[in-house]
């Protein structure tokens, strides 16, 4: 016997969002996830000054307003020709790096480790602990994270004067400048986080965390390692979290944090760009579209975001019966891809995840393992780029907007793949297209009827009779770490 189950809202995400499931013999067969809500933004910024975009691209998200801000300056600065002095591109790296691990630390912590803390796993021989560390709002674990959380983000008071919605981003570079006594400072803050990460998230180095290659070799580390990282590990492996929630094993990156030594304002990244099918291919932006045959909008084909535009169905529900969310699909040579950081991961080469990959696929485990590998490899970068810096060069260069230019901006946000697509026409915005990373993610089917990476990576979960929010749901898509608000924007 066949039945429907309705999950929504979804509560511990940023924004709306929505997940209908066709259960057949107690899993899931089919999944249908809706984004909610329609905000506009894009068509906020046509007509507007080309540099209203960074005013108003950051009031996208609250979380991840850095990632939209670094997206709209890569757009203008393609625009502009412009290359940024040493100083920007570090200042710029930093920034951005400090928002995405900010993100990873709380996704882990606040949103994806409570549901270990529900009811349903009472019995298990991990539920107390994982009860007392991890419950929402009341779990031990908070006292110590959200003031480490909050000792790290005073890196972006030092480089970008507020958070979120800070100006410091520009095409040119970063507005403020860093002094000798600030470069400390900095240096300061990545010490007390390194601590703070060996100490409570990892109990070991960072070193020694990304030297771990195999499943083998992290299995083996983990044992009887008294932290959080390591806890989630054992419950993974008691839960099977590394065999579910597989969607393509397409995966997509931008490549983040562009290194010194190439084209551009950094050739090659610490993150590599590319795709990853089975093998490493090279990124080619022409190949992106995206689909609106099941999304409330007005669209008969296909259209790269150069061409493309958002206009809501308004009144005219009726003409598009198979719509069911505001997300439109994007696809990548066609096909449906993965982005985020198992993505950048894979992409990159990182080896203990291209094994879990090649494994299982991208599975939960995977997924968390990947944010939590990516805090332990960015931090010793960042330290780095705090050494690189140069107090009394210059940090910005000045620049002057052309009054045509088709221009595009692509960085890697903490969820993913984000590109800010721009047109200008006599000196204004005359188009502008943005394709977040949850976008990508939580994509519906398409014109050939392909379901989304989540909604692929939902079926054959198990589904308990009465259970009305079921566990395994919850942890894949969790797993994605959805920002709903960023995805219709």
């Amino acid at each position: 016997m066949s039945r429907r189950l309705i999950i929504g809202p979804f509560n511990r995400v940023e924004g709306d969002l929505e997940v209908s499931l066709d259960i057949a013999a107690g899993r899931v067969a089919s999944a249908q996830v809706c984004s909610s809500l329609y905000r506009g933004f894009e068509q906020l910024l046509v007509g507007k000054h080309p540099l209203d975009a960074l005013v108003i691209v950051p009031r996208i998200c609250g979380i991840c307003s850095v990632s939209q801000s670094a997206a709209a300056a890569a757009a203008l600065a393609d625009a502009t020709g412009l290359r940024m002095p040493a100083n920007g591109r570090l200042a710029s790296q930093l920034i951005l790096g400090c928002e995405n691990l900010a993100d990873h630390l709380t996704h882990f912590y606040l949103f994806f480790m409570p549901d270990f803390a529900r009811e349903g796993y009472r019995g298990r021989s991990w539920h107390a602990q994982a009860e007392k560390r991890f419950k929402a709002n009341v779990g031990e674990a908070l006292r110590e994270v959200l003031p480490a959380r909050a000792d790290w983000l005073r890196l972006m008071g030092y480089l970008a004067g507020k958070w979120p919605h800070s100006l410091a981003l520009q095409p040119g570079g970063t507005t403020r400048a860093v002094t000798a006594t600030e470069k400390v400072r900095l240096l300061t803050v990545l010490r007390e986080f390194r601590a703070f990460l060996t100490e409570t998230v990892f109990g070991d180095t960072l070193e020694n965390v990304t030297a771990l290659h195999s499943a083998d070799q992290l299995a083996a580390w983990a044992q009887g390692r008294p932290a959080d990282f390591p806890r989630f590990l054992a419950i993974a492996d008691d839960l099977g979290l590394g065999h579910i929630g597989r969607a393509t094993d397409s995966f997509l990156s931008y490549g983040a944090y562009g290194q010194p030594g190439g084209a551009g304002d950094g050739g090659p990244h610490l993150f590599a760009r590319g795709v990853w099918q089975a093998a490493a291919l090279p990124f080619q932006e022409a190949l992106i579209r995206e689909d609106v045959t099941h999304a409330w909008l007005v669209g008969e084909r296909p259209l790269h975001p150069r061409q493309g535009e958002t206009r809501p169905l308004v009144g005219e529900f009726a003409e598009r019966p198979d719509a069911y969310t505001w997300c439109k699909a994007p696809r990548y040579d066609a096909g449906v891809i993965e982005t985020g950081a198992l993505a950048r991961q894979v992409v990159a080469g990182q080896p203990l995840l291209r094994a879990l990959v090649a494994a299982n696929g991208g599975s939960v485990l995977a997924r968390v393992v990947a944010r939590l590998f990516e805090i332990a490899l960015v931090v010793p970068a960042m330290e780095g780029w705090v050494r690189a810096l140069a107090p009394g060069d210059a940090f910005c260069n000045q620049w002057q907007l052309p009054d045509q230019a088709s221009a595009v901006g692509l960085v890697e946000a903490a969820r993913g793949a984000l590109g800010h697509w721009l047109r200008i026409e006599r000196g204004k915005i005359a188009r502008y297209q943005i394709i977040a990373p949850t976008t990508w993610n939580f994509s519906p089917r398409d014109a050939a009827g392909v379901p989304g990476a989540l909604e692929q990576a939902l079926v054959g979960l198990p589904v308990g009779e009465g259970e009305s929010v079921p566990l395994a749901v919850q942890h894949v898509v969790r797993s994605f770490d959805p920002c709903m608000v960023c995805t219709v924007h």
